[in-house]
């Protein structure tokens, strides 16, 4: 497995953002599974992530496919009373950073939780005032 994807599974959980950020690359893509935009930028994508982290509880990767610069998590968790489980779709340059992080989740029911329950975070989090021109 690669360094990164070791990494990333011990660091998303905890919602690490400072060791988040040292697996990004500088203009890293986010799309996430609440949001038509995509999220560009490494602080704006740890923010995202941290927060994310906050709200997922029993968080763990259930399988992990891929090799070179392509990988595939599947996820499970809940969110508040309801379950979820997911995919992050993971494209490393060839440094080792992640560049893109794509987030795929079912069912739509906790997909709604996750984005209420982030909405309010984000709402909360003064940063995100900053980073509205790093969605495009």
């Amino acid at each position: 497995m690669h360094p990164t994807i070791e990494t990333m599974r011990d660091v998303v959980a905890k919602g690490d953002e400072e060791a988040l950020k040292d697996l990004l690359a500088k203009e890293v893509k986010f799309k996430p599974p609440t949001y038509y935009k995509t999220w560009t930028g490494r602080d704006p994508v740890a923010a995202v992530l941290g927060h994310v982290a906050q709200v997922f509880s029993d968080f763990k990767y259930r399988r992990i496919m891929g090799e070179g610069v392509n990988w595939a998590l599947e996820f499970e968790c809940k969110i508040g009373a309801l379950d979820a489980v997911g995919v992050d779709l993971i494209t490393l340059d060839d440094a080792g950073l992640i560049t893109c992080f794509e987030v795929v989740m079912r069912p739509y029911k906790s997909v709604g939780a996750l984005r209420e329950a982030m909405n309010q975070r984000v709402m909360r989090d003064a940063r995100f005032l900053s980073y509205k021109e790093a969605l495009t």
